[in-house]
């Protein structure tokens, strides 16, 4: 079995989601796995390459997973010709000349979204990258969650008939910060800095409608800054600029219509903090994060009205859960391991530049949409 080393520049991994999920549970656990067997006698093993602005933090972070690569200067790191993949998981606001920086050195680009901070920047990288030659992608980590791959396995065997509607929940309490820290860096809550929950999430919502149910049509939403104040991570109060909330309708290729609210500012009441409920003529699922559960056509009960008497059906134990058949990774690393094999076999891989700026299109007309008060048309991405 040949060894063949692949070094990474990951830039943006002192954060929170780029170290847990990108470094330590993707790169650093294919490490742990022995590297990835590409099936052809060859094992890549990934070698990360920190970069960052902080250089404490980057030093302290290789020290603590035994890395011996880092730097805090971008444009070396690109000049390296031993580099080959360039990650980004900076703030938003920064990754788009990062990213373009990358390209213009030649190395095959994979990254979290938004990709940039509008649709004209999203498709000049796309272009960018397709004229450079280099294969690119972009995180879409919902579609390997369990529930959401059980999700499509009903929707590729056919269960729900014609689907009829889609209903998504996420969202959780985000602490202020005054007399609890908040979960989230203060920087989400300012548009200046490229926050707000539609530019986090619908990104997210545009790639798993396409992928399970059609291309989005249309959008109409309606956002909020709930919490105008919140205090940072220095415990100084700030003026949050940056929507905490949407609530949006999209309809979808095909006929069906989804609704989904994000939200900040909102206690769970749900099995998981981000679930959708598919129904159509056939049967309904509900999945999370990890379950899915079902309620066919044939086993559907028939509730009554009644607000004079008490429920008495147990509406929840009604439905069936949907079984594993198989054992699930962590859906970054899943994704991770496609992608490298995308960059050395060539294996096809089509969550693209492309792909990532149809999530920016959604965003931007989701912040047009609820500044204007109407519904807006979402035309096909194309270069």
């Amino acid at each position: 079995m040949e060894r063949r080393t692949v070094h990474i520049a990951m830039n943006g991994v002192t954060g929170r989601m780029g170290h847990r999920q990108h470094l330590v549970r993707s790169i650093l656990a294919l490490r742990e796995e022995g590297g990835l067997d590409l099936g052809d006698g060859t094992v890549l093993w990934p070698e990360p390459v920190l970069v960052g602005r902080r250089e404490d933090a980057l030093r302290a972070l290789a020290e603590r997973h035994g890395l011996t690569r880092w730097s805090t200067d971008l444009d070396a790191v690109l000049a390296d010709d031993s580099v080959e993949i360039y990650f980004d998981a900076q703030v938003t606001s920064a990754r788009e000349e990062a990213l373009k920086k990358a390209i213009a050195a030649g190395k095959h680009i994979y990254t979290e979204k938004p990709t940039a901070t509008g649709l004209d920047g999203a498709l000049e990288l796309a272009r960018l990258a397709r004229a450079a030659g280099i294969r690119h992608g972009v995180v879409q980590d919902k579609l390997f969650l369990p529930g959401l791959r059980k999700l499509k396995r009903l929707v590729d065997g056919g269960f729900f008939g014609q689907i009829l509607s889609v209903r998504g929940e996420f969202g959780y309490w985000v602490f202020e910060g005054d007399w609890q820290s908040a979960q989230r860096p203060s920087w989400n809550y300012r548009r200046e800095d490229g926050g707000g929950i539609v530019v986090d999430m619908f990104p997210h919502w545009e790639y798993v409608l396409h992928e399970l149910f059609g291309r989005v049509t249309s959008v109409q939403a309606l956002t909020a800054t709930h919490l105008p104040r919140r205090w940072d991570e220095q415990g100084k109060p700030y003026t949050a600029t940056a929507d905490d909330a949407a609530y949006g309708v999209f309809e979808l290729e095909g006929g069906a219509v989804a609704q989904i609210n994000s939200s900040w500012a909102v206690r769970v009441h749900r099995e998981e903090l981000v679930e959708f409920q598919v129904d159509g003529t056939e049967g309904s699922a509900v999945a999370g994060l990890r379950e899915c559960r079902v309620q066919h056509r044939s086993a559907t009960p028939k509730p009554v009205w009644n607000p004079d008497l008490p429920a008495t059906e147990a509406f929840r134990e009604q439905w069936q859960k949907v079984p594993d058949n198989g054992e699930f990774d962590n859906g970054f690393k899943a994704q991770w391991e496609l992608f490298l094999r995308h960059v050395h076999t060539g294996a096809p891989y089509h969550w693209d530049l492309l792909a990532g700026a149809r999530g920016v299109q959604l965003a931007e007309l989701g912040l047009r949409s609820s500044a204007e008060g109407r519904r807006l048309a979402v035309p096909e991405v194309t270069l």
